[in-house]
């Protein structure tokens, strides 16, 4: 399967300071592809300069067979791509239905339809959309994020720890809606530090260490990787 987002030797940081180096990643239609690796390795700025928040030093960004590199994130939204930061990610003084209309700016007609069809997925949502954002729980914002970045129907929708600081149950939430985008045809690449979870419902799994790619492997791979069991899911090895 032709990847629908590539990434090759991508390098980026901030001020100087070289934070990712030569890293790459593909993601093919419909697949949910996980990154993990420790604190400060350098995951979320890579996500950042893979949707053009901030801008890369080197490497090359293709979407949909189109190169991107170097685009601004309103350009990469354009060009199909969504990203849902890990905080910061909705306008708390708006309510959700108007955070969802913000999500919308792009869209020429359905809006309605559009908001109606995502909110359906979240019924704690959909049973309140004139309340504003700062009165959700952090889960519930997780989930209006996720939802406003849908709006304008990305093909590829990029999550950065999407469920961090939530509770078990909320997660399992997230992490089902993430399935249903996976399956609805959209794909998925995320950071994500619940790395047990997110690898159970991954189709591929990337280990980023000191910014530099160390690991490929599938989801079921990863989880049955001794090494990365011990080093990041918290797996402790017994001899017998």
């Amino acid at each position: 399967m032709s990847a629908l987002l590539e990434v090759v030797g991508l390098s980026a940081g901030y001020g100087g300071v070289q934070i990712v180096h030569e890293a790459s990643i593909s993601v093919s239609q419909g697949e949910i592809v996980t990154i993990i690796g420790p604190n400060g390795a350098g995951k979320s700025t890579f996500l950042k300069a893979i949707f053009g928040a901030i801008r890369p030093t080197a490497g090359r960004v293709m979407l949909d067979g189109r190169d991107v590199s170097g685009l601004s994130a309103n350009q990469m939204v354009a060009a199909g791509a969504g990203f849902v930061p890990q905080t910061e990610n909705v306008f708390p003084s708006l309510t959700i239905r108007e955070n969802l209309e913000m999500g919308a700016y792009r869209r020429r007609g359905g809006v309605n339809e559009r908001i109606d069809e995502l909110l359906a997925r979240f019924p704690e949502l959909a049973r309140r959309p004139g309340e504003p954002a700062t009165r959700l729980s952090g889960g519930q914002r997780q989930a209006l994020a996720m939802c406003r970045a849908l709006m304008l129907e990305p093909r590829v929708l990029l999550l950065d720890e999407p469920t961090a600081a939530l509770s078990p149950i909320m997660r399992e939430e997230i992490f089902q809606q993430i399935q249903t985008i996976r399956d609805s045809g959209v794909a998925v690449l995320m950071v994500e530090q619940n790395a047990r979870e997110a690898l159970a419902i991954s189709d591929r799994g990337y280990v980023l260490v000191a910014g530099r790619n160390a690991l490929e492997q599938s989801g079921r791979e990863m989880l049955d990787n001794p090494e990365v069991g011990r080093l990041f899911l918290g797996r402790v090895e017994v001899e017998g």
